[in-house]
């Protein structure tokens, strides 16, 4: 019975583990209590020796001293003060006001806020609740067909997953070992394409079903001109703008650059000219609605100037906190640190910054932090024991004997994560699920920064898969629960039923796994944001010496022997 235990230990603690899991027992404490018991019966049956443990005060400090990990509380205080100070409220009535003449208006807004609000606040928790108490009212006011409804706003709140700065890819990117700023710029084509999606995807029902998804009636557009206008001519004139200014600068970066004296790269990367480019063309239009308004020249509309000043300023942080990171000025918790605290100026800016606020932000970021820390500790000593006893060599075992290779593997382990998304949060499935992973990944030789974003997409449907994702209790802590009378139409509005909200994310659900399924069968929409990947042949490696560098010089005195003589000139 002893052989057989200490032959089978490493699978007898994984099992061990889910059960722990399956209790509801808190999962840091659960990694803990199975890495320590086992640990103690590893040591019993003289698989580990009696000093296994003695590497763990280390491990903690390690952790403990992870600048990476900073980062969360800087991003969590930066979208809990920005959600907090009604940005979310501003962000979807002016958009909601710019796409609403349109049919699917109301809903191609909602999709962008919360890429906004992604790329802002980073926290799912607040983007579903802002545009849940928000935007719902508004779409069943005007007629929206209820499941579409509740869909498209929790698939837009769970955006903050995948969109950069998520909190997601900085855990991915610490468990994998990689870089945070990689991470960022692969995602970015992967996100924005499931944006475009979603944004297709009500275009098409715009067509399709055009009662499920009307237009807003006049009497609700509420940015008029003084001749009846809604002032889109102004809105597209200045928008055309900015964008030709952008791409000048993209086009001539180089001479720009030789321009205003800044040092750099030669020949600059795309990405690094994408972000000046856009940063310089958003200031623009920034530019010239302050000075419309200063000198009163009344070249923009209503419409133009509340756009401008509403969506700009978020605009600019998201490029101030972002920017930075992808041009190597910042690391990313230096840019979280600038993103809180251009968080905080905006909300002083605009006079909405109290203690009260800042004492709610500063709190949920201080508990957030101390549970991604606990959890993080609780997985240290659960993978200190695991690996001690052979576990990732099991592991490896285990997922040898799957068919189809790489690609086979890749189905397994999305069909996996999708499953355990439906129970268990995002975090536990990152500390847990990915250190074992990692070495079949290694082995595999699979791309990290693809295999990292690949399972941040995938987690991002454990938000919304009935019946425990998380997007849909926060829907529906918000949703009407009972039957109300609209304070606008004065009509009877029925409450929105769970069902409802239910079938509405199965929808975006299948929109996310159509995504998953193509960055696996075409890496290259992930890769592509990193650039060109040189790789290292070390194979091939030669290394010359010429007899003039083989100075005493330049050769290290370890190298040279004993001293020379006193007769040598030295």
């Amino acid at each position: 019975m002893t052989a057989w235990i200490a032959s089978n230990l490493a699978p007898i603690m994984f099992g061990s583990l889910l059960l722990f899991l399956m209790t509801g027992f808190p999962v840091a404490f659960a990694l803990a209590a199975c890495g320590m018991v086992f640990g103690w019966i590893a040591i019993e049956l003289g698989m580990v020796p009696a000093a296994l443990f003695n590497a763990l005060p280390l491990r903690l400090y390690g952790i403990m001293s992870n600048d990476v990990l900073l980062a969360i509380p800087f991003f969590t205080i930066m979208g809990l003060i920005l959600e907090r100070s009604r940005m979310a409220e501003d962000l979807l009535e002016t958009i909601g006001q710019v796409f609403g003449p349109m049919r699917a208006g109301l809903a191609i807004a909602v999709v962008f806020v919360g890429a906004m609000l992604a790329a802002t606040t980073g926290v799912v928790a607040a983007s579903v609740i802002s545009m849940g108490l928000i935007s719902l009212p508004i779409m069943l006011r005007y007629g929206y067909n209820r499941p579409l409804a509740a869909g498209v706003i929790t698939a837009s709140g769970t955006l903050a997953q995948i969109i950069p700065p998520s909190l997601v890819l900085i855990v991915i990117a610490d468990q994998l070992g990689q870089s945070v700023g990689d991470m960022y710029k692969a995602a970015f084509i992967p996100a924005f394409t499931l944006v475009g999606l979603y944004v297709l995807a009500m275009v098409v029902l715009a067509f399709v079903r055009p009662s499920w998804v009307p237009a807003l009636p006049p009497e609700a557009r509420i940015y008029r001109q003084p001749n009846g206008g809604g002032g889109y001519p102004s809105l597209a004139l200045l928008t055309a703008a900015s964008v030709v200014v952008g791409a000048w600068i993209f086009t001539n970066y180089e001479q720009v650059k030789r321009w205003t004296g800044w040092t750099g790269t030669v020949s600059p990367p795309t990405d690094e000219r994408v972000v000046v480019a856009l940063m310089v063309g958003i200031f623009f239009a920034w530019l010239v609605a302050v000075v419309d308004r200063l000198l009163r020249l009344g070249l923009l509309s209503e419409i133009a100037k509340r756009v401008t000043f509403v969506l700009i300023p978020p605009l600019l942080l998201v490029f101030l906190v972002l920017g930075t990171i992808f041009l190597g000025v910042a690391t990313p918790t230096e840019g979280g640190a600038m993103g809180a605290a251009g968080a905080i100026l905006m909300a002083i800016s605009r006079r909405r910054l109290t203690m009260s606020l800042m004492r709610q932000a500063l709190d949920s970021s201080a508990k957030l932090s101390i549970f991604v820390l606990f959890v993080l500790i609780g997985s240290t000593i659960f993978a200190l024991t695991f690996q001690a006893i052979d576990g990732p060599t099991w592991v490896k075992t285990l997922f040898k004997e799957l068919p189809g290779g790489e690609l086979g593997f890749l189905i397994f382990v999305n069909v996996l994560i999708f499953i355990l998304g439906c129970f268990i949060d995002f975090f536990e499935i990152a500390f847990i699920l990915l250190p074992l992973l990692l070495p079949v990944v290694q082995a595999l030789e699979i791309n990290l920064i693809f295999f990292g974003v690949m399972v941040a997409l995938n987690l991002q449907t454990s938000f919304l898969t009935p019946p425990f994702g998380f997007a849909l209790f926060y829907l529906r802590s918000v949703a009407p629960k009972q039957d109300y009378v609209d304070t606008v139409t004065r009509k009877k509005i029925g409450a929105l039923k769970t069902g409802d909200i239910y079938r509405g994310a199965v929808a975006f659900v299948v929109l996310q796994v159509l995504l998953v399924a193509l960055v696996v069968w075409k890496p290259q929409i992930i890769l592509a944001g990193l650039g060109e990947q040189k790789k290292l042949d070390v194979q091939n490696v030669n290394i010359s010496i010429t007899p003039e560098e083989e100075t005493e010089e330049e050769a290290p005195p370890a190298l040279l022997g004993p001293p020379a003589a006193s007769g040598s000139g030295n």
